[in-house]
């Protein structure tokens, strides 16, 4: 085993790697950006070394410097993680060259798997089941529309260095091609320095199944099963589970042999993932390889009781695989969730902010239980633009997935973050939509389930409002004094006293009043409704019992609530909201409207403005492209009218909220 490794990643992967070195004493060297001098991986690790600025560009993907940063300290080997540098055959060969081991596969197996085109060659060769497409070297785009018409619409196009959903399009017409293909090798060279791209047919109702493979250095290879990953957005898993539904133990021998035939068919060491595109009779074909651990490995983790990070650090130091193939048992059903910085109802934009709030259930960290938590993030810190999204993983196992789909959407409830948008409420209901619950899957399922995922009504009014009156109560009876002639709370030595609270919630404003008499009742209204009885039991000034109505209405109801400058958010177990509370004096001035802005949905880099000064555009019209966190994003035009100024140039940096581009009637 070794004594020191280096891991040349940051975030959550990060701190998982450092958390089984540390068990298996194994000393660690953390590598960080400008952006990441405080960041958990790094107090997670034994040393810490700075390697640039805090784009990936200049820090995360320069190897020379990570390479540099191993051998100053001593490192013995290279864990790479899983994104940035994780599957470039060019810094695996380096680390091999300067004496370090990479714990990973080989450079060769890297190279031939990474390019999309060249492992379907080889995939064909080894027997292994392919969609119909074009994976050719000629990369013309005139070529590439001939193809995709000769396979039929609607085609998939994928950059052929790519993963994560990162330079993919579906594309249903011949008029859609050329732009779809461009934005693709834009978003292709951007994120993998290659915008070579294939064509394959998109199969309808498709599922995303992959299989869990690991080889080792003496020609071993098994498999650990099957994780099911067919609910996505943008091409990008969101929720995942182990084992896949409805999955028979013949079929799991088929994808399972067919998963070690690939990884044998270019001498693979290490852990790697072979993903199969599923028809829904069950017909499988092969998608790609990636020659890393995935992001949803803990879901595997968790059904077969194994440490696969351990399995990578052993494999590497040149051991035989811990058990093998007729060895391995599952047990139970896990399903994973992550939890990004992202905005669902607009689209799935990327959101950026401080974590000022960031409560997580019971759990476990890096261990298999029936909560485990894996984050590279906690209380106070930020998330950034420079990197993905995800906040943390959120992985529940049960004995059945019944009591797995339980305790994710108890786990769910319980997982409290303020300060920025995330996806958590989303995650909770699409764990509840009668697709997933019934486990009717396929890739489409958040389009098909939209009804029941957006714009939905959220936390009844009635409670979130009478919660931020609890939190209101409770925040100044923790400030007064004890002198009853200085207290805030509306008191009265006789009659009854009213208090009105000005809250706005998704854009409206209500007006909610509170009635308090002397002997001590209360009673709350809503934008002049009908009073409700009123009573609530603070045992701090997060947590409130709420007690509303009387008689046979009554409803009792628990709560936390969290203040973030003027806004209060609300967390139950109907749901959650995000109320503020209106000063009408301090905004006395809002409300005038500013015509003609056009403005960045969130901090990113301009890729392209599609319109020029003077041109007319219409309502919905794309005007600019924006990166942020490796995905491209187009901005329409809000309304007709006339391109009256650019008030940024290609390439640079922009702010949440800066305007881009005016617009004239």
């Amino acid at each position: 085993m070794f004594r020191k490794i280096l891991i040349a990643n940051r975030g959550e992967i990060a701190c998982r790697v450092a958390a089984t070195a540390r068990r298996l004493g194994v000393k660690t060297v953390a590598v960080y950006s400008e952006a990441d001098a405080q960041a958990r991986h790094v107090q997670a690790c034994d040393e810490a070394v700075l390697i640039g600025g805090p784009a990936p560009k200049d820090s995360y993907l320069q190897w020379q410097r990570i390479i540099d940063a191993a051998k100053a300290t001593g490192a013995e080997a290279v864990h790479p993680g899983y994104g940035f540098l994780s599957e470039n055959e060019e810094f695996a060969q380096a680390c091999t060259a300067h004496g370090l081991v990479f714990i990973g596969p080989s450079a060769s197996a890297i190279q031939a798997m990474g390019l999309k085109a060249e492992s379907k060659r080889l995939m064909e060769a080894a027997g292994v089941p392919l969609v119909p497409g074009y994976h050719g070297a000629d990369q013309d785009p005139a070529l590439l529309k001939a193809e995709a018409v000769r396979i039929g619409f609607p085609v998939l196009i994928k950059a052929s260095a790519g993963g994560g959903g990162k330079g993919m399009r579906a594309v249903y017409s011949a008029d859609e091609f050329d732009a779809a293909l461009a934005s693709c090798k834009r978003e292709a060279i951007n994120s993998f320095g290659d915008d070579a791209v294939l064509i394959e047919r998109y199969v309808q109702r498709p599922r995303h199944i992959e299989i869990q493979v690991f080889g080792d250095s003496q020609g071993n290879c098994v498999y650990l099963f099957e994780r099911d990953c067919s609910v996505q957005r943008r091409h990008q898993k969101v929720l995942e589970e182990a084992p896949a539904p409805g999955m028979t133990a013949e079929r799991r021998a088929q994808m399972g042999g067919a998963a070690v035939a690939a990884a044998k068919a270019v001498g693979y060491v290490g852990a790697g993932t072979v993903e199969f595109i599923c028809e829904q009779d069950g017909r499988f074909y092969f998608m790609e390889m990636n020659t890393r651990l995935q992001v949803e490995h803990p879901v595997t983790e968790a059904i077969t009781g194994q440490d696969l990070v351990e399995w990578q650090l052993r494999v590497a130091s040149g051991e035989p695989l811990p058990l093998q193939q007729d060895e391995l048992r599952m047990h139970g059903h896990a399903i994973e969730a992550r939890i990004c910085a992202e905005n669902p109802e607009a689209g799935f934009l990327p959101a950026t902010g401080a974590l000022n709030v960031a409560r997580w259930p019971a759990h476990v960290a890096f261990e298999r239980g029936p909560v485990r938590i894996d984050a590279g993030v906690g209380e106070g810190d930020a998330i950034s633009p420079f990197y993905d999204s995800m906040v943390a993983k959120l992985i529940v196992w049960g004995e059945d997935r019944e009591q797995a789909l339980a305790r994710l959407d108890a786990s769910l409830r319980d997982t409290h973050i303020v300060g920025l948008q995330t996806n958590v409420a989303f995650l909770r209901r699409c764990a509840a939509t009668a697709s997933f619950a019934t486990a009717d899957l396929d890739t489409a399922l958040i389009e098909r389930e939209r009804a029941a995922l957006f714009e939905q009504p959220g936390l009844p009014l009635q409670i979130s409002a009478a919660a931020v009156v609890a939190h209101t109560l409770a925040a100044e009876a923790q400030s007064q004094d004890a002198d009853p002639w200085s207290r805030r709370d509306g008191w009265r030595l006789f009659g009854a006293s009213a208090r009105r609270f000005d809250l706005e919630v998704a854009g409206q404003r209500h007006a909610v009043l509170l009635s308090r008499h002397h002997q001590g009742g209360m009673q709350l209204s809503i934008d002049g409704g009908e009073a409700l009885a009123f009573a609530v039991n603070s045992s701090s000034l997060e947590q409130h019992e709420l007690l509303l109505g009387s008689g046979l209405a009554q409803q009792r109801v628990r709560v936390n609530s969290y203040a973030d400058g003027e806004t209060v958010a609300v967390f139950a177990p109907q749901g959650s909201a995000y109320l503020t509370e209106i000063d009408a004096l301090a905004h006395a001035g809002d409300g005038a409207a500013e015509a003609g802005r056009l403005t960045a949905p969130m901090p990113g880099k301009l890729v392209s403005f599609l319109a020029a000064v003077g041109d007319k555009v219409s309502k919905g019209q794309p005007l600019a492209v924006m990166e942020a966190m490796k995905m491209e994003h187009t901005i329409n035009a809000p309304k007709d009218g006339v391109v009256a100024e650019l008030l940024f140039a290609v390439g640079d940096q922009i702010g949440d909220g800066a305007e881009l581009l005016r617009l004239e009637a």
